[in-house]
């Protein structure tokens, strides 16, 4: 209720605060940070549901490199090739996730005990490349799934957060779609549009 009580008080205020106000709350509540009173987000529960999403992608980065080196079979390598590269953009959404959790106070968790418990993928192997490809494909669309959410979820709570749940989002989509089309190429299956 307090958050919606700032954002009332913010949607009434005029849209141009005076600069010496500025200057004063700034100074005045310098221990707390970048989170100022205008932040009208939960930052515990934005902290939590962030670490799940860490745990989320250090699990795909783990089941992308894993796969990106077991993986054999016709035309593995050109395959294997595009899965190290899922791995790499998979632990650039790592770094950007971490260093957000660490803006809002907290310490991102890389515990490798907590990871499946947060999160949202599974770690899966596959007997054979197709089944690999699959389990990306799974991997991906539970992703794309659980960030739309999380987007509604941050709006314009905390926008900061929710651009970059999208630039992570509008990656995992592409990674979706060359998971199908491997899928198609290797399977020689494609799913009804």
């Amino acid at each position: 209720m307090k958050n919606v009580a700032i954002a009332e008080k913010h949607a009434t205020e005029p849209f141009l605060t005076d600069v010496k106000a500025l200057r004063e709350q700034a100074r005045r509540h310098i221990e707390k940070g970048n989170v100022s009173s205008t932040y009208v987000g939960d930052v515990a529960r934005t902290v939590d549901i962030l670490q799940s999403v860490l745990a989320t992608e250090l699990v795909c980065v783990l089941r992308y490199t894993q796969h990106s080196i077991a993986g054999t079979g016709l035309a593995s390598e050109g395959v294997k090739a595009e899965l190290a590269q899922h791995a790499k953009e998979e632990m650039a959404h790592v770094m950007v996730v971490a260093e957000r959790i660490n803006q809002l106070g907290a310490t991102p968790d890389f515990d490798p005990k907590n990871l499946a418990s947060r999160s949202a993928s599974e770690y899966a192997t596959g007997s054979s490349m197709v089944a690999m490809i699959r389990e990306n494909l799974i991997a991906e669309r539970i992703a794309v799934d659980h960030y739309r959410e999380l987007i509604r979820f941050f709006g314009d709570n905390d926008p900061t957060t929710r651009v970059m749940i999208e630039s992570i989002l509008a990656v995992e989509e592409e990674h979706a779609s060359d998971m199908q089309d491997l899928l198609a190429t290797h399977e020689g299956v494609r799913p009804n549009c």
